[in-house]
C-alpha cells in the first residue's frame, strides 16, 4: 500500500521513537511511505535518550521551535493555526503521492488529516496516544478549553479508524463518542531483532563500560530505569527502597535526563546513596538494547492511567524482571507474579519490598524476565505487528467501502 504519514512531532524523545519505528515497520512490510510533517524524522535515525548533535531535520526544528516558547494562550493559537499550514501541505503531498490511506499521529488541535482525507478520497487512520485535552488541562492548562474539547471530539469521531495504545484509552475514546468498532488497540512495541545484542556473549561487561560503571562487585545487583524523568515518575520511591537494609549490594542506574534530576541527586546524598546511584545521562535510542544488558531488574515506579510505556516493553524484550504499578492499563500486558511484580501505585513500602525481593532472588528474576520476553513474542508486541494490524484494518475498511 501507499501510506501518507502525517505528524507534528518535533521532540527527540519517545514520540520520535514511535514515529520512526512505525515508519520503518511499514517500509519493512513492503509499503511505500511518504512522511509529511514540520520536522522529518525518517525511519533510520536514533532519537530517544540521545543528545543528537545533528537531528534529522534540524532546519525544520529551528523554524518551528519558537512556538513552544510562547505564552500559553499564544501557543494555543499557534497550534490551531498550524492547521492552515498543514492542510495545504498535506493536500499537496497527498495529490503528489496518491496514497491508499492517510495515517496521522494525533497532536493537540491537529485537524489537518481530518480535513484532508475526504478531499483525497482516502480513509483516515488516527493514532491517539493520549487524550490531549485532558492531559494538557492537568499539566500546562488550557486557555480555550471549550473550543479544545469540541475540536478534539470532532477529530476523534471523524476518523475511519482510531489506533490507541491501551484498552483503558479505548474506553475513554468511546466515552467521547467514538464508535468502539472503529477503535484498534495497538500498544507501543519493540523491534525484537534489536534485542539480540542484549543476550550476546560479553554484553553485560560491555554495557557496564559504556555506562561508566566500576568493575562489578561480587553479589552486586543493578536496578535500572530508562527514560525522561519528572517528579511524577516517583523515582524518589526507588531511592527510598535503596536505603532499606538488605540492599547494600544494589546499584541504581538511571539512563536519561529530566527536570527531576537535581532533586534526585539531593535525595541520594541525603540517604547516603551517592556512591550507589549512577546517573548515566542521555543515550541514543539505538544503544538502549545493548545498555539493558547491564541491568538485573528494572522499575516503572509510576505511569498515568491510560499510557502504554515504551520503557516497559523494552525491559520485557530485554528479558528483565520488572516492578510496575498494579493498575488496569499495565495489567493489559502484565500478570503479577508471572512476568512482573505489580505493586499498589505510589506505595513506597510495597515498592521497597518488591525491589528487595527481586534483589535477593536471582531465580525469580530469571523466571519473570524469561516470561516477560515470551509475552512480547507471543502477543507480538512489536512495531512490525502494529504495522500489520493497521494495514489489515485499512484493507477491511476498503473492502467494506469505508473511508472517505
Amino acid at each position: 500500500m501507499r501510506i501518507l504519514y502525517h505528524h507534528r512531532t518535533q521532540a527527540e524523545d519517545g514520540q520520535a521513537v514511535h514515529v520512526r519505528a512505525l515508519l520503518g515497520a511499514f517500509e519493512r512490510a513492503g509499503h511505500a511511505v511518504f512522511e509529511s510533517g514540520l520536522v522529518k524524522h525518517g525511519a533510520g535515525a536514533s532519537p530517544e535518550h540521545g543528545a543528537e548533535p545533528s537531528p534529522p531535520d534540524s532546519k525544520g526544528r529551528r523554524r518551528w521551535g519558537w512556538v513552544t516558547r510562547l505564552p500559553r494562550f499564544a501557543r494555543e493559537l499557534a497550534e490551531y493555526g498550524y492547521n492552515t499550514v498543514a492542510r495545504q501541505r498535506l493536500l499537496t503531498d497527498g495529490r503528489h503521492f496518491e496514497p491508499d490511506f492517510l495515517y496521522e499521529r494525533y497532536a493537540f488541535a491537529n485537524a489537518a488529516g481530518t480535513m484532508v482525507a475526504p478531499r483525497l478520497g482516502v480513509p483516515l487512520v488516527l493514532e491517539v496516544n493520549s487524550p490531549m485535552v485532558l492531559e494538557l488541562e492537568r499539566t500546562r492548562g488550557l486557555s480555550f478549553p471549550r473550543i479544545a474539547r469540541r475540536l478534539e471530539d470532532w477529530i476523534f469521531c471523524s476518523a475511519d479508524a482510531v489506533c490507541c495504545v491501551t484498552e483503558v484509552l479505548a474506553g475513554m475514546l468511546v466515552d467521547l463518542g467514538v464508535e468502539r468498532d472503529r477503535v484498534l488497540v495497538t500498544p507501543n512495541g519493540v523491534d525484537l531483532d534489536a534485542y539480540r545484542q542484549t543476550f550476546a556473549e560479553g554484553a553485560r561487561a560491555k554495557a557496564r563500560v559504556r555506562l561508566g560503571l566500576p568493575p562489578e562487585a561480587e553479589g552486586e545487583v543493578v536496578i535500572g530505569f530508562v527514560g525522561y524523568y519528572r517528579d511524577w515518575h516517583r523515582l524518589d520511591v526507588v531511592l527510598q527502597a535503596m536505603a532499606e537494609p538488605g540492599l547494600e549490594a544494589a546499584r541504581l542506574v538511571l539512563v536519561g535526563e529530566g527536570p527531576a534530576r537535581e532533586s534526585l541527586e539531593r535525595e541520594a546524598d541525603r540517604l547516603a546513596l551517592a556512591d550507589r546511584v549512577h546517573f548515566a545521562g542521555r543515550r541514543p535510542h539505538a544503544e538502549i538494547p545493548a545498555l539493558l544488558a547491564a541491568f538485573d531488574q528494572a522499575v516503572v515506579p509510576a505511569i498515568n492511567e491510560y499510557a502504554s510505556p515504551l520503557k516497559l516493553h523494552e525491559y520485557m524484550a530485554a528479558g528483565l524482571a520488572t516492578i510496575a504499578p498494579d493498575q488496569p492499563n499495565l495489567r493489559e500486558v502484565l500478570r503479577n507474579e508471572h512476568d512482573a511484580l505489580l505493586v499498589p501505585p505510589g506505595d513506597a513500602d510495597a515498592m521497597a519490598a518488591a525491589v528487595l525481593r527481586l534483589a535477593r532472588d536471582g531465580g525469580l528474576r530469571t523466571r519473570l524476565g524469561e516470561r516477560a520476553r515470551s509475552t512480547v513474542v507471543e502477543r507480538d508486541l512489536t512495531w512490525d505487528g502494529n504495522a500489520r494490524r493497521v494495514v489489515e484494518r485499512v484493507e477491511r475498511l476498503r473492502a467494506a467501502g469505508g473511508g472517505a
